[in-house]
């Protein structure tokens, strides 16, 4: 056996050693009620790297007006916190998943099942891969490229250090509020498919070929939810959910929240006062093609639109009373098959071939398949405020999971965050893996058709839907 691969069987025995000792986070149906106030903490840092750091792509060359942010909200009173964190990266993935979680509810004394970290996804900005950092390592890489994670580990103690302080200073929270609003010419279906049903283009992000352009939207959802805290009539957070690629451009060298980000701030500076949180939705197959050639002017104008449903849905917002009793945060743990062409003696060699900047590559696709084979589990979570339930889910997950998630309980009022663990990568329906197209090939996605089902059955659970039936 040679040197990498008796460390590669001992980074295997660990994966293992870790899956049978901690707790595998599974809830009851519902947690327990309280009669503790309610009350709601916000947390805000920068997340943007320093100059000379990778990022997803490129390295930093320099840094600009607007950077990344981690924020997100603790809600008290009802049982154990529970923790909404929503990043300005590319992906949280594997192991990095883990620690976030493990940090963040040890600084909230919480457990990690009650805490969600999900990213925007923007394109100039980190991602995070404790596994595939490890990996690498082992195998005596000499440039870790995006896996490096010295700077993630920076901004985990700043952001943990930063939620100790916020839930000193957490607010009453004595009602909740919701609303909707559609948001014109943003989103689009990447997939553009024949009659068939086969994918013939990939209308990406941005889109040069006019012909590609002028193709229908196609599936998306245009809703745009806003859940809100409020303490009498002061707004405190506002959580807001959009399913969309959220590129206009990319590959500056310059870290961008990118056009979700700035609407954000625009959003802030509009109706200032409360912490706006956004998630992206299961925008995996969505994008801003049809209206966004890539021309840098885009970016304000898709910006504005968002931003302009983040004040129509706060401005529509039926606001009800609240009390610890109404919140409850409910988890379903699923084991997510891995795709069947991921080979691990392969991915195993190709570790010493890594050349630092390829973005999907043996790294994250070994971690992942070894977190698979070690039994790992991912926790599909359920906010209940009310009757309002807000899903979040992992990958770069299809709009067809949210509007199924929608349809099965038209009687609540249904949103959904994407971009949970990033180690799945894009996850499709059954259906689209026989259809061809970027986002079901072999770089991108790391599971398969037996997806489907296993997550719709966690969401038909966490929504009660069986008992409806």
């Amino acid at each position: 056996m040679n040197l990498l691969n008796s460390r590669l069987c001992k980074f295997t025995l660990g994966f293992l050693a870790i899956a049978i000792a901690l707790p595998q986070n599974r809830l009851p149906a519902e947690d327990s009620a309280s009669d503790s106030q309610l009350t709601v903490a916000t947390f805000d840092i920068d997340s943007t790297p320093p100059i000379g750091s990778m990022m997803a792509y490129d390295r930093v060359r320099r840094l600009d007006e607007l950077g990344l942010r981690c924020r997100g909200i603790v809600l008290l009173g009802s049982g154990e916190p529970i923790v909404l964190c929503a990043m300005d990266w590319i992906g949280i993935g594997n192991q990095s998943h883990d620690i976030f979680r493990e940090r963040i509810a040890a600084a909230v004394e919480t457990t990690p099942s009650r805490v969600a970290v999900h990213t925007l996804h923007q394109h100039d900005a980190p991602r995070s891969d404790f596994g595939a950092e490890s990996l690498l390592q082992q195998a005596g890489a000499s440039d870790l490229g995006a896996h490096d994670g010295r700077f993630a580990r920076q901004v985990i103690d700043r952001l943990c250090d930063e939620i100790s302080r916020a839930i000193e200073v957490a607010q009453p929270v004595t009602q909740a509020g919701f609303g909707v609003a559609n948001v014109e010419q943003v989103a689009s279906n990447r997939r553009i498919q024949d009659k068939s049903g086969q994918v013939i283009a990939t209308r990406y992000t941005a889109t040069r070929d006019a012909s590609i352009r002028a193709f229908p939207e196609g599936t998306i959802d245009p809703v745009l939810s806003s859940l809100s805290f409020w303490n009498d009539d002061k707004p405190i957070a506002v959580i807001s959910y959009y399913a969309c690629h959220p590129q206009s451009y990319y590959r500056t060298g310059i870290p961008s929240p990118d056009f979700p980000g700035i609407a954000r701030f625009m959003q802030s500076q509009n109706s200032p006062g409360p912490m706006y949180v956004h998630f992206n939705g299961a925008g995996g197959n969505i994008g801003a093609g049809k209206f966004n050639d890539g021309s840098p002017q885009n970016r304000l104008i898709l910006a504005t639109r968002v931003a302009t449903a983040m004040q129509q849905a706060l401005d529509a917002t039926e606001k009800f009373d609240v009390t610890a009793d109404d919140i409850h945060w409910n988890v379903e743990a699923v084991a997510l098959p891995p795709a069947k062409h991921l080979e691990r003696d392969e991915l195993t060699a190709s570790l010493a071939q890594w050349d630092g900047v390829t973005y999907w590559g043996s790294p994250d696709k070994l971690a992942w398949l070894l977190r698979c084979e070690a039994g790992h589990k991912i926790d599909v979570g359920c906010l209940s405020v009310g009757d309002v339930r807000a899903l979040y889910l992992p990958g770069e997950l299809f709009v067809e999971y949210q509007l199924a998630a929608k349809a099965m309980r038209p009687d609540l009022k249904i949103t959904m965050a994407a971009y949970g663990d990033y180690g799945p990568g894009y996850i499709g329906t059954a259906e689209a893996y026989g259809q061809g197209g970027y986002e079901t090939s072999q770089p991108a996605s790391n599971v398969g058709p037996d997806t489907e089902p296993i997550l719709m059955d966690a969401m038909r659970s966490l929504l009660d839907v069986a008992e409806k039936e």
